[in-house]
């Protein structure tokens, strides 16, 4: 029996109080008859407060855009109904290594004692159905009861802290006041330990390795920001003078004002410098390197075939595979070991592209509006962004500090309205710009009303051009399937809420967008930029084309006449 202080808590107050040690302090959902017996203890508790949301699936973008500049994040749900709503964004959650607990108040332990038919379940006496469900989106589940409940809400809370991934929790909505004996102390997040030897092993091999080489780099995915390895990563590169590249899903996790940092990998669509620089590097340092088409230029990605391919808890260097140790202390070790690098010539970025003039009454184009938006951002700005067009903020370069929040590996359209009012939420007192096409925002938009309702300042930036312009340049062009139906965009705001002080505006012109962004941002500020529904940016268009022949093979329909939306 263990001798460690304890104290007695009720199962849902001690769960409430293990999510507060974790760091999360907001908790986002949608209430339900078998979890509001939770919310009362949220509310009497005061652990966390309670942002509700339009729907479970928006809740669970909140709770995935709080968590990535939060560390964590948490969402409530109602059985079955609830728990599938969310379950889109929380397997957006284990694609993009994002941690974010899933609880779920479920159905009464004593309904499944005796069999007793439920609503939202298939009224056939089966329970566990919804826990197999997310059995395939996240990294650990469970249902709690009065005997499992201490050792499996830690388990879950630090699988999610040390796997970067989401959890879920099925709590029965009548165990959640019964009271339990809990350990006394906080919850540690702490990675466990490495094998010592492994670890010296394995810094010792990678060090080695960047030593010896001629022309080595660094090519870091998302997991470089997750795990907490960025500013390390920038060290070893200024202790070596050697070049570091990202792929998109880590758009701003290396400061892209820093001397090191040579700009986006994404195979031959790539900058030349870029290439060259991971391409015909001699010892290659990836970190968390999870290739897909969109990140890899369509499949022309081609690291060397010895690169060293760092993960969260091991590492291959050629032969060899090293379990047991954890990213940071591996990027520590290899910092602290290498020695300085001699005067070594780093691939310079492109020269600027000219900027188009701000003012006059030319016609808006995606050209002139992305300029404008380079322009615009300074440090220190949290930016988010959808599917679409808007894909062209991936070739812009950041200020220091900014913060880059995508669904760029998952693809979840609409994400990004409901990651906002996470973002929002973790970090209030940064700026935080939206940026999406009208086809993205009807899917999410309601949650706009909860962004208004807690007097956020954001500003966003919506695309209005008539429809899903990024699938026109895979297929359909002119067809009525990537139509839409055309919204009052600007006017939302003050439907939504209408005593907001929001600022809308819609600009079709340069001038338009000029005066719109030199508004004072102390309030929402909301752009509808009218664009026409053929103009796209050169590169997106590429991708999508190109995409096309590999979804649909060299018989598809993308092959026929005016079918597709080409870059001019």
């Amino acid at each position: 029996m263990s001798t460690s202080p304890s104290r007695w808590m009720t199962i849902g107050d001690f769960l409430l109080r293990r999510l507060g040690e974790a760091g999360v302090g907001h908790l986002f959902g949608v209430p339900g008859d078998f979890n509001l017996e939770l919310l009362q203890q949220v509310q009497d508790t005061g652990t966390l407060q309670w942002i509700g949301n339009c729907s479970e699936l928006n809740a669970s973008y909140a709770a995935d855009g709080y968590a990535r500049l939060n560390g964590m994040g948490a969402l409530l749900v109602t059985n079955a109904v609830g728990a599938l709503s969310a379950i889109n964004g929380v397997a957006g959650s284990y694609s993009e290594h994002v941690p974010v607990v899933c609880i779920c108040g479920s159905i009464p332990l004593k309904s499944i004692d005796r069999g007793l038919g439920m609503h939202h379940t298939m009224a056939d006496g089966t329970w566990d159905r919804f826990l197999g469900a997310y059995a395939q989106v996240t990294a650990a589940q469970a249902r709690l009861t009065p005997h499992n409940a201490v050792t499996e809400i830690d388990r879950l809370i630090l699988t999610a802290w040390r796997e970067k991934l989401p959890v879920y929790v099925e709590l029965p909505s009548d165990i959640a006041y019964l009271d339990i004996e809990v350990p006394e102390a906080p919850l540690v997040l702490a990675q466990p330990p490495s094998d010592p030897e492994r670890l010296r092993s394995c810094v010792t091999a990678i060090a080695a390795h960047l030593s010896a080489a001629k022309s080595p780099a660094v090519l870091v995915d998302l997991d470089a920001d997750r795990f907490g390895v960025a500013a390390d990563l920038m060290g070893l590169a200024e202790k070596m003078q050697l070049p570091v590249a990202a792929i998109s899903t880590a758009k701003a996790v290396i400061d892209e004002t820093f001397p090191y940092y040579v700009g986006i990998y994404n195979g031959q669509a790539s900058e030349p410098h870029v290439r060259a620089a991971i391409e015909s590097s001699d010892c290659l340092l990836s970190i968390g390197y999870r290739p897909i088409e969109v990140t890899t230029g369509d499949f022309t990605a081609s690291l060397p075939t010895d690169t060293i391919r760092a993960r969260s808890h091991s590492v291959d260097i050629g032969d060899d595979n090293y379990q047991a140790v954890t990213l940071q202390e591996v990027i520590r070790g290899v910092l602290d070991t290498v020695p300085y690098g001699t005067s070594r010539a780093v691939p310079q970025r492109g020269a600027t592209a000219a900027k188009t003039p701000a003012g006059g009454s030319t016609h808006l184009t995606q050209a002139a509006y992305w300029q404008a938006i380079q322009d615009y951002l300074r440090a220190g700005d949290v930016l988010l962004l959808d599917n679409g067009t808007s894909y062209a903020l991936l070739g812009l370069q950041l200020p220091p500090d900014c913060t880059f929040v995508g669904s760029i590996n998952w693809g979840s359209i609409g994400y990004s309205v409901a990651a906002l009012l996470g973002t929002l939420t973790a970090a209030p007192d940064r700026r935080h710009l939206l940026f999406l096409g009208d086809g993205s925002f009807q899917l999410t938009a309601q949650e706009l009303s909860t962004i208004l309702r807690h007097d956020h300042k954001p500003v966003i930036f919506l695309i209005n051009n008539g429809g899903y312009t990024i699938e026109r340049g895979y297929l359909g062009k002119t067809e009525q399937y990537n139509d839409i139906a055309t919204w009052a965009y600007a006017d939302l705001p003050r439907v939504l809420r209408p005593d907001t002080t929001a600022r809308s505006f819609v600009v079709k012109t340069t001038a338009d967008l000029a005066e719109a962004l030199s508004a004072p941002n102390d309030t929402l500020i909301f752009i509808e930029a009218v664009m026409d529904p053929y103009d796209a940016p050169a590169a997106v268009m590429t991708s999508s084309n190109t995409g096309a022949d590999i979804d649909y093979g060299p018989r598809g329909p993308q092959h026929r006449d005016n079918a597709q939306l080409r870059p001019a």
